[in-house]
């Protein structure tokens, strides 16, 4: 299932979105994060992560979001289910890709 076609209500406990929903434009991901948010149990964690930046738009013919701790907690304005629990940033751990920064999260329904 494409996360666009999430309709469960209060199902789970988590949300597994590592490194996926940031292929979508920003529009797609406001509406994709409220479905994910009423697909959760109350409290359910989502966890997601996207590059670490300021860039949206193609790149290696893909589309990403790239997200910093202030554009996505400006991002998470718009999307008032969920709230940041946690959050850090890591390094890609893919060979040649050390220079990539990941921000991660963990968000919790209200």
């Amino acid at each position: 299932m494409f996360f666009q076609e999430l309709a469960e209500v209060g199902k789970y406990d988590g949300i597994w979105a590592c490194s996926s929903i940031l292929h979508l434009p920003m529009n797609e991901l406001v509406e994709v994060m409220r479905k994910m948010a009423v697909a959760l149990k109350e409290n359910g964690i989502i966890y997601t992560s996207f590059k670490y930046g300021t860039f949206a738009g193609e790149r290696n013919g893909r589309y990403f979001t790239d997200m910093t701790e202030e554009t996505f907690a400006e991002f998470l304005g718009e999307v008032r289910e969920l709230e940041v629990e946690e959050q850090w940033t890591t390094s890609d751990v893919r060979p040649g890709r050390g220079e990539e920064k990941w921000l991660n999260l963990i968000l919790r329904k209200r």
